[in-house]
C-alpha cells in the first residue's frame, strides 16, 4: 500500500505548494501569482500528494485542447519523500492523464546536473532531444529537453487486445477493442473437481493445458478476427494458483513472440475491478469494490485503477466461495456450493438459526474493521448439524441453507458498506463468481439504497473470472501509455493488489 495519497489541486492548496515550490526550487521557484493561475486554468491538471495530512509532492501537466502535445510543467516531492516513488507515481498520473486528452508527444525540461530525475524520466520512456544552454539562471545550468512519444499504434486507435485468464479453474479469453467487448469465451473444468469437492491444482492446470487452443480459437471466431487483428496480448499472472498461472502466462509470452506483438501482465483483482469498463465506458472513481470468489474475498478502495488501488482487508482463512463449498458437504450437496446452497435456501427461513458473523463484534474491529472471516461460521454450522444429527433431530434443511447464507452475505455487505460510509464514497462495485448467489446480490441493493450509494453489478459473465476483463485492463495500459511488460516476468501466486501491471 502506498503511505501517500495524490488527488487533484484545489485553490486551498495554494499555500503548501508555494512552500514546498520554494524548498525545492530556490532562485527558480514560480511566483505564488504564476502557480495560483497554472493551478486554476482550464487547460492544466495539477495534483498534490499528503502523507499524514501533509502535502510532500506535487506535479502540473498542461494540454490544450485540440493540440497532440502535452507539457509537463512541474514536479516536486519533498526531501523526506525522494527515492521513494512518489516522483514516479505523480509522473504516471499526469502521464495518464495526457494519455486520456489524446496526447502523442509530452515534453519536459530538467536541469543538466539533475542526474536522478534524468534518470526517472529515461526509465517512463522520454528521450533527451535538445539541450537549452544556460537556461536555468542565476545558476547558468543548461536545461535539457525531453520528449515521451506514445507509441502510434496506442492512440491512433482503440488498441484490439487479447486477454488470456487462467487463474483459477476456469479458463478465459476475451477480447475488446478499446472499452468495447468484442469475445469472451470461457471454459470451466468445474465438473472436473467435482468428484473432488474442490478445486485440485493439477487438475486445473492441465485442463488449462487442454482447453486453451480451444478457447482461443473460439475467442477469434466470435470476435470475427484473426490473430494478426490483435495490437496486444495482457495476461493473469496472479494472484491465483501457481500451476494454472503458469499456463496462461506461458501461452501469452509464446503469442507475443510469435506475432511480434507487445505483452501486458496483469493484476487478476483489479482486472475485477476494470471489467466495469466494457458496461458503460469507463470506471467511476473513487469507488469500494467487494471481490468475493472461491479463492478470494477482497475489499478494495480504487481511487484509480491503473495507480492507486488499496486492499482495505480481505480473508484471514476461509474464502466466501470455499465456505459455501465446505457448507454443501455438510449438507449433503454437490460441488460447487455457492448455486447448491442457492436452491436449497428457497423456501427457508434466514432468521431460524442466527450463526455467528466473523470479525464483526467490538473487540475485533480495532484490527480486523475490513478483513473477513468464514471458518468459524463454517464450523459453526457443521456443529450445528452434528448435533442435530447426534440427537436424531428432523432439521429444514432450506433453513439451515438460508441462515448459512444470511451470515455470509451480511458479513461482506455490511462491511462493505461501512468501507463506502468512511471513505466518503458513494459507489460499490462487486465482482467475483459468488456474486452470482442471489441474496448477496439482493441485501447489497438493499443497503446500498438505504445508504445513498451506486450499486454496480457486472453481467454475471464477466462476475466470474474471465478474459474480457484482463482484455479490458491491458486496453486501459496501452490507452494510458504505460509501456509493455517485458518477457522477464513469471506467474505469481501471492501478487499484491497494489501491483496493477508487473513490468
Amino acid at each position: 500500500m502506498k503511505p501517500w495519497s495524490i488527488r487533484n489541486a484545489v485553490e486551498s492548496d495554494l499555500d503548501a505548494i508555494m512552500q514546498l515550490e520554494n524548498a525545492c526550487f530556490a532562485a527558480d521557484a514560480w511566483s505564488r501569482e504564476n502557480m495560483h493561475f497554472e493551478v486554476q486554468a482550464h487547460h492544466t491538471v495539477y495534483l498534490v500528494a499528503h502523507l499524514d495530512e501533509q502535502l510532500v509532492g506535487f506535479a502540473g501537466l498542461s494540454k490544450v485542447p485540440g493540440n497532440d502535445q502535452a507539457d509537463i510543467q512541474t514536479i516536486a516531492v519533498s526531501e523526506t519523500q525522494r527515492g521513494k516513488g512518489l516522483g514516479r507515481d505523480l509522473m504516471n498520473h499526469l502521464l495518464t492523464d495526457a494519455r486520456r486528452q489524446l496526447a502523442y508527444e509530452v515534453f519536459l525540461e530538467v536541469r543538466a546536473d539533475n542526474e536522478p530525475a534524468q534518470k526517472l524520466y529515461e526509465s517512463l520512456g522520454f528521450e533527451h532531444i535538445d539541450t537549452r544552454k544556460r537556461y536555468y539562471q542565476p545558476d547558468d545550468v543548461d536545461a535539457w529537453v525531453m520528449r515521451l512519444q506514445f507509441k502510434q499504434s496506442s492512440f491512433g486507435r482503440e488498441p484490439v487486445v487479447l486477454g488470456i485468464e487462467s487463474s483459477c479453474d476456469e479458463t478465459g479469453v476475451g477480447i475488446v477493442r478499446g472499452s468495447t467487448l468484442l469475445a469472451n469465451v470461457i471454459s470451466s473444468s468445474m465438473d472436473e473437481h467435482a468428484r473432488f469437492g474442490g478445486v485440485v491444482p493439477e487438475i486445473a492446470a492441465r485442463a488449462h493445458l487442454e482447453a486453451l487452443k480451444p478457447t482461443l480459437n473460439q475467442a477469434l471466431a466470435t470476435a470475427n478476427l484473426s490473430l494478426q487483428d490483435i495490437d496486444a496480448i495482457a495476461v493473469t499472472n496472479g494472484p491465483g494458483l501457481g500451476g494454472a498461472l503458469m499456463v496462461g502466462v506461458g501461452a501469452a509470452k509464446a503469442l507475443a513472440v510469435a506475432l511480434e506483438k507487445p505483452i501486458y501482465a496483469v493484476n487478476h483483482l483489479v482486472g475485477h475491478v476494470g471489467v466495469d469498463i466494457l458496461e458503460r465506458g469507463k470506471l467511476e472513481t473513487p469507488t469500494i469494490a467487494l471481490l468475493v470468489s472461491g479463492g478470494h474475498t477482497s475489499l478494495l478502495l480504487v481511487r484509480d485503477l491503473l495507480d492507486d488501488v488499496e486492499l482495505l482487508g480481505e480473508t484471514i482463512d476461509d474464502a466466501a466461495g470455499e465456505a459455501f463449498d465446505k457448507i454443501a458437504r455438510v449438507l449433503g450437496l454437490p460441488y460447487p456450493g455457492g448455486p447448491e446452497i442457492d436452491r436449497a435456501a428457497i423456501g427457508g427461513d434466514p432468521k431460524a438459526i442466527r450463526f455467528p458473523r466473523g470479525l464483526t463484534l467490538p473487540k475485533d474491529m480495532e484490527k480486523h474493521r475490513y478483513n473477513f472471516s468464514f471458518s468459524g461460521l463454517k464450523t459453526a454450522v457443521a456443529r450445528w448439524v452434528e448435533v442435530a444429527e447426534a440427537k436424531g433431530e428432523t432439521y429444514n434443511k432450506a433453513d439451515v441453507a438460508a441462515s448459512f447464507r444470511e451470515a455470509v452475505a451480511d458479513v461482506l455487505v455490511s462491511k462493505a458498506i461501512n468501507a463506502c460510509l468512511a471513505y466518503g464514497v458513494p459507489r460499490l462495485l462487486l465482482g467475483g463468481g459468488v456474486v452470482a448467489n442471489a441474496r448477496l446480490r439482493e441485501l447489497a441493493t438493499e443497503r446500498c439504497a438505504e445508504n445513498g450509494i451506486e450499486l454496480r453489478i457486472p453481467a454475471l459473465s464477466l462476475c466470474t473470472d474471465n478474459g474480457a476483463m484482463i482484455a479490458a485492463l491491458g486496453a486501459q495500459l496501452i490507452m494510458a501509455g504505460r509501456q509493455p511488460s517485458s518477457l522477464h516476468f513469471g506467474a505469481d501466486s501471492t501478487l499484491p493488489v497494489t501491483t496493477v501491471q508487473s513490468l
